[in-house]
């Protein structure tokens, strides 16, 4: 696989180098409520401005239907990004018409310009072949060399991700290369104990990563919505907590791993909402009437002693509905325990990353923090990842 060092090795000044990031930010209208990910492939984007090269940077955000929304259009992102590169950045108003043709064209040595979201084109998530095909190409003509730093995105088959990486010189970014890095050693022979926690809705968005996990790993604790799933599989009341009745048979077919850590006590209230009136009671009965939106303290403690033997561990998904003040401090109290190992520690992107910051914690206490939620786990799982594929073409 060939990697940014080996662009820059060859000369960049004055190419035309297509940048694939991951700027999938959130956004309130305007504002940016998180900007990890443009900040995480600055160094990219730097090494290749200071080289010299016309510098034209693509990504996705958010789920438009293959036709413009302004709802999910990057020119605010566009806005950071020149922010944070110290330099003004050209903003095409679309992604392979006459705005990127004349934005691209205009482009001078050191210069850096973003096209608008592709998935305002239908060819780029397109489950035609030929489609995705038709966009890729179109994308190509803007290019002579072609980088990937977007792993939050190389588990996606789109036209950016894989048939352009395949139409001109590709190259791995140094951000794809330390995630990939980072996931192997979690993939290999870790430091034991191993210890995983997860959390997120549901049961069905993360049963895939847990049967893969669960061979490999000491301990697996669970929080967050898809815990009430495993609860009532236990036979305990859930109230009016999130609840698949469909994978009940599969959590009992996990519980007997005996690896499963479930929580004791569970903040519930009527609604979700910063003024909700919130209280503890038992996991083992929930009452009807109330939602579980949150692991409870003594939850946390014993998670944390857990935690506090363990030299590896793997962190994807809240343990609760952080968002809101009155549910934070599960995810807070597991997120602060994590920092506290003394070994290598992952955060694996997603709300997990957005919740670190949101919650003010130390990122550098973490020894890495994904940019890359369903990617992780995708890979953790032992599936492809077609840009990966694509890169080592």
């Amino acid at each position: 696989m060939r990697t940014l060092d080996d662009l820059v090795g060859e000369g960049v000044t004055g190419r035309r180098v297509l940048v694939r990031a991951d700027l999938n930010v959130p956004l309130d209208g305007s504002t940016i409520g998180d900007d990890g990910r443009i900040r995480a492939v600055l160094p990219t984007l730097v090494r290749l401005r200071d080289g010299g090269a016309r510098v034209v940077v693509m990504s996705h955000l958010g789920r438009p239907k293959g036709a413009p929304d302004p709802k999910y259009s990057l020119a605010p992102v566009a806005e950071r990004l020149a922010e944070l590169l110290g330099s003004a950045t050209a903003f095409a108003t679309d992604t392979v018409g006459g705005s990127a043709k004349s934005t691209v064209d205009g482009l001078g040595a050191g210069q850096v310009a973003v096209l608008e979201n592709l998935r305002f084109n239908p060819g780029e998530t397109s489950k035609d072949d030929a489609e995705r095909a038709d966009f890729a190409t179109r994308l190509a003509g803007f290019g002579e060399s072609y980088v990937d730093d977007a792993f939050g995105a190389v588990h996606r088959k789109h036209a950016s991700v894989y048939e352009l990486a395949r139409l001109l010189p590709h190259y791995a970014g140094g951000l794809v290369l330390s995630e990939l890095d980072v996931l192997g050693k979690l993939t290999g022979n870790p430091p034991r104990p191993y210890v995983v926690v997860l959390g997120g809705a549901k049961v069905s968005d993360k049963l895939a990563v847990i049967k893969a996990l669960l061979p490999k790993v000491d301990a697996l604790l669970v929080g967050g919505g898809m815990c009430f799933t495993f609860l009532k599989a236990q036979g305990h009341g859930v109230g009016d907590s999130l609840l698949e009745a469909d994978q009940l048979d599969n959590c009992r077919d996990l519980l007997r791993s005996g690896k499963i850590m479930l929580p004791t006590d569970i903040v519930v209230a009527d609604r979700v909402a910063d003024d909700a009136e919130a209280h503890t009671v038992p996991a083992t009965g929930i009452p009807d009437g109330l939602k579980g939106l949150d692991i409870g303290p003594a939850s946390v403690t014993a998670f944390a002693d857990v935690l506090s033997t363990a030299k590896t561990v793997f962190w994807n998904g809240p343990m609760g509905v952080f968002e809101k003040t009155p549910f934070a401090a599960g995810t807070r109290g597991v997120a602060e325990a994590i920092t506290k190992v003394d070994g290598f520690t992952v955060v694996g992107g997603g709300d997990s990353a957005a919740a670190v910051r949101q919650l003010g914690l130390d990122e550098s206490a973490f020894g890495h923090i994904s940019t890359g939620g369903g990617a992780s786990l995708e890979y953790l799982e032992g599936k492809p990842l077609p840009g990966v594929e694509a890169l080592g073409e």
